[in-house]
This record gives C-alpha cells, sequence and structure tokens, in this order.
C-alpha cells in the first residue's frame, strides 16, 4: 500500500477537477452551438426537417450516456479517426449536450406568445430574421435558468467519460483508491469536489428562475 499524504490526495484531486471543468465547458459550449443550430432547424418550414431534429433529440433522450460514450469511442477507431479518451468524450458529451439543449430551447421557444410571431410576420420578416430578432430575445429570458441548471448534469455527466480512460475526477478518485486501498477517503474527496463544482452553479439557477418568475 502507497501512503499519501491528505494534501498529495487533495492536490492530485484538484488537478483531475481541471480536466473535467475543462471537459465540461468544451461540452457545453460545443453543445450549445449546435443546439443553436438544430433549434433553428427544429423550426423551419423545410419538409422533413423539424422531424429528423426531432429524431436527433430522441436518440439521445432515449439511450444511455454510457453507451453512446462507447460508440463514440469505438466508432471513431474504425473511421481511423483519432480515439483519444479527451476527443472522444468531447464528441460525445458535445452531441449529447446539443440534443438536451435543443429540447431546453425549444420548450422557450414555444413558451413565446404565439401572437408575437404573427406580428412578426405581418411586418414582412423572413424566418431568421423572425428568430433573431423576435422569438429568440424573448426565449432566452425563460432559457438562462434551466440551461444553467443543465451545465450541472453535464460536468456530472464526465464522471462516465472514466470507463474510457479519461483522467477526471472519477477516475482520479479511482486510481488513489487502488493505490491507498483507502476508496472512502479517495470517494470522500471526489464527492466534496463534485459539490464545489456543482452547488454553486446549482444555486445561480434557482435565483435565475425566481428572478424569471417574478
Amino acid at each position: 500500500m502507497v501512503q499519501f499524504s491528505l494534501w498529495d490526495v487533495f492536490t492530485f484531486m484538484l488537478g483531475a477537477a481541471r480536466w473535467t471543468v475543462l471537459l465540461s465547458l468544451i461540452a457545453f459550449v460545443g453543445g450549445g452551438l449546435v443546439g443553436v443550430g438544430l433549434l433553428l432547424l427544429r423550426f423551419t418550414k423545410l419538409r422533413g426537417v423539424g422531424p429528423l431534429v426531432a429524431w436527433y433529440v430522441q436518440i439521445f433522450q432515449g439511450t444511455p450516456l454510457l453507451m453512446q460514450l462507447f460508440l463514440v469511442y469505438f466508432g471513431l477507431a474504425l473511421l481511423g479517426m483519432d480515439t483519444s479518451p479527451l476527443v472522444s468524450a468531447a464528441v460525445c458529451l458535445t452531441l449529447y449536450a446539443s440534443a438536451y439543449l435543443t429540447e431546453i430551447w425549444r420548450g422557450c421557444v414555444n413558451a413565446v406568445p404565439r401572437g408575437q410571431w404573427e406580428a412578426s410576420t405581418s411586418l414582412a420578416l423572413g424566418y431568421t430574421q423572425q428568430m433573431v430578432h423576435v422569438i429568440l430575445p424573448q426565449a432566452w429570458r425563460v432559457a438562462i435558468a434551466p440551461t444553467v441548471g443543465f451545465l450541472v448534469q453535464i460536468i456530472k455527466g464526465t464522471a462516465l467519460a472514466s470507463v474510457i480512460g479519461f483522467v477526471e475526477l472519477t477516475k482520479a478518485g479511482q486510481m488513489i483508491s487502488n493505490a491507498t486501498y483507502q476508496p472512502f477517503l479517495s470517494y470522500s474527496f471526489v464527492g466534496l469536489l463534485y459539490f464545489a463544482l456543482c452547488y454553486p452553479l446549482s444555486r445561480w439557477s434557482q435565483r435565475l428562475e425566481h428572478r424569471t418568475r417574478s
């Protein structure tokens, strides 16, 4: 058994937490960019495009994230592409986040009164102009709180990236546990660091939601 001080364990976990934060940011920003594109396609009048986006969302919502990670990791290898854990996890979580954000934002767009669509149409605005200048600014106010709340889910979802060898918080906890034979201590640190990352975001999301309702 290898002996580590509490400080050694904590500093190692902090180093791994940086990768958790990095992967979360990549997935959230990438998923947001893809999600905006899918949202615009979801409401377009082009025939068959809306249902395709709906199927895309259902596939990611209806299958386990763990399975998605395996499919992306081994699928990239079949295509002869980079199969590093970071790239695979980033691609998978970006697609996963885009599906959920598209659905979250779709609900927010639907919350905009129908009269706003009709008013913008009467002004002879095109679809893109309607979305950019009229609909999305109103939907964004409603969307902030659930979007921040979903960021918490992404942070916790990064824990599954440990199964493909990506060294983030959960994988670091497993490594320390295997080296010290003190799983309770190791995973206690893991839990505390996840809490430190997620709790402020959860509180912020609740405050934003309260402001929206008031």
